[in-house]
């Protein structure tokens, strides 16, 4: 099992910035390739950022594209998502995911995730 605990979720006006950090413990860091999600009241789980094993690739969804960028310490066993220019549509809880993946290319299907933490509320007001 992998323990994965999200913090650095608050409020903040748009504009803003945030950084969110992902601690993983119970099983190799490095075999996973980790993603970050969100979560609106009322809408479907979103695919916002994901990193491959050895944070040799990522990859961003569109909503955020420019915006966030995901990164990785295996040494630490934490992914971080540091958000730019907030947006009041960026308001969601935010979820950490591993994979169990050895491939270049990370996946934006939450279905592909072995793992998820707890969640982090984000808070964008206008």
């Amino acid at each position: 099992q992998m323990q994965l605990v999200e913090s650095g979720g608050g409020l903040v006006q748009a504009g803003g910035s945030l950084r969110l950090s992902c601690a993983a413990s119970g099983l190799t860091f490095s075999s996973y390739a980790m993603g970050w999600f969100r979560q609106a009241p009322g809408k479907k789980r979103e695919f916002v950022a994901c990193i491959n094993w050895g944070g040799s690739s990522t990859y961003y969804g569109d909503s955020v594209k420019g915006r966030a960028t995901i990164s990785r310490n295996s040494a630490r066993n934490t992914v971080w998502l540091q958000m730019n220019s907030l947006k009041p549509e960026d308001t969601a809880v935010y979820y950490c995911a591993s994979r169990y993946s050895s491939t270049y290319y990370c996946s934006d299907d939450p279905g592909k995730y072995d793992y998820w933490g707890q969640g982090t509320q984000v808070t964008v007001s206008s």
